[in-house]
């Protein structure tokens, strides 16, 4: 083991907090055991055997967007072949077909579109929450409620605070990408800044919702980018405590603008790891298994991971992108992939209330 591993080991044995240094030379690190053991040893004083996942349906309502962001392959501008926006019908179509799944969250994000008005959101929100009172909606990123604001006139507070009373019920948590302006500035300049990302989450901490934090890794980052971005998210975390699980997304290079490849699992397993390392004020660290394909979300069990998203069924954004994995895991296929990482698979809702637990030898 690597000198400068070992002491951050004595760190993690200790319960101590590692410091910017200790994240950068973790990703740094090429000992993908021994950061895998550390991550796995704080992530079962946490967790223990446990591995959530939850039975949730995607909704993507349009990818007509005002920006159109380097890395992101699923935005169209308005009239471009393959631009779609859902009718109410086709929401709500989709939303029956979740219930007939006994699902317990819908996820719905989207892009900017120029035309749709704040109201048609709560309305939207109004009528998925009377139509399937049993289903959490977890909906619009960070990017999607700023833009709420700017076309309703509407202070950031009261946005949040007509959404929830419509039916949201927490926020995803897309749109981070990169905190640091010199990389959001070549991978997304027509997105609200990292700064006003994090603004809007503390808004919506401070209103009483939850939400989920990203980073997107793998283009033209740097390593510091992305201990900034950490220290950045840990630091909200520790004022608000409004985060619950932190989930790393691997870029995806197809039908974008950044000639990159795709990452590796080395790369997939030390984001993962390091995450669970340096974020400690964060319960959940997710392996998204659409981003990373099934087999590396079942390997990172070992590496710090407890929750591996859902069943998800319809996913678009990273799939635009060229994601290989597939759009849909059964439960009976997402229990299997836990129970053979030597892991008790746990059924979660959205706020991570047990819906049901799979332990050893029951089916």
């Amino acid at each position: 083991m690597e000198a400068e591993i070992r002491t951050i080991g004595d760190k993690v044995d200790a319960g101590r907090r590692l410091s910017e240094e200790d994240a950068l030379a973790l990703y740094r690190s090429r000992d993908l055991v021994s950061v895998g053991e550390m991550a796995d040893i704080a992530n079962r004083r946490k967790n223990g055997d446990r591995v959530y996942f939850i039975v949730n349906r995607h909704i993507n309502h349009t990818n007509i967007c005002v920006n159109r962001c380097q890395f992101c392959a699923f935005s169209r501008t308005k009239g471009e072949p393959l631009a779609y926006t859902m009718t109410m019908d086709e929401v709500l179509r989709r939303a029956d077909e979740a219930r007939a799944q006994k699902a317990t969250e819908l996820h719905i994000v989207g892009g900017l579109h120029p035309d749709l008005p704040f109201d048609f959101f709560l309305v939207l929100l109004r009528t998925l929450r009377e139509r399937y009172p049993e289903m959490h909606l977890q909906a619009f990123t960070a990017v999607e409620i700023d833009y709420f604001s700017k076309i309703a006139g509407l202070p950031l507070d009261e946005v949040i605070r007509m959404m929830k009373e419509a039916g949201l019920g927490s926020l995803p948590g897309g749109g981070a990408e990169i905190f640091a302006p010199e990389i959001r500035n070549r991978i997304c300049p027509e997105k609200i800044s990292g700064d006003r990302w994090l603004e809007v989450m503390e808004a919506v901490h401070a209103s009483g919702l939850r939400s989920n934090a990203t980073m997107l890794y793998g283009h033209v980052e740097t390593l510091e980018s992305r201990v900034d971005h950490l220290r950045r998210l840990r630091e909200l975390q520790d004022r608000t405590g409004g985060f619950q699980s932190f989930i790393p997304l691997a870029f995806h290079p197809k039908n974008t603008q950044i000639a990159k490849g795709y990452t590796t699992g080395l790369e997939d397993l030390l984001a993962l790891a390091v995450g669970r390392l340096y974020l400690d004020n964060f319960a959940h660290v997710k392996s998204f298994w659409i981003m990373v394909g099934p087999k590396l979300a079942q390997v990172s069990l070992h590496f710090g991971v407890n929750d591996i998203d859902g069943t998800v069924v319809e996913e678009r954004i990273t799939h635009a992108a060229g994601a290989q994995a597939g759009q849909e895991m059964t439960v009976s296929e997402l229990v299997t992939m836990i129970r053979q990482a030597g892991r008790v698979p746990v059924e979660r809702d959205t706020l991570y209330n047990v819906v049901r637990e799979w332990p050893e030898c029951q089916s």
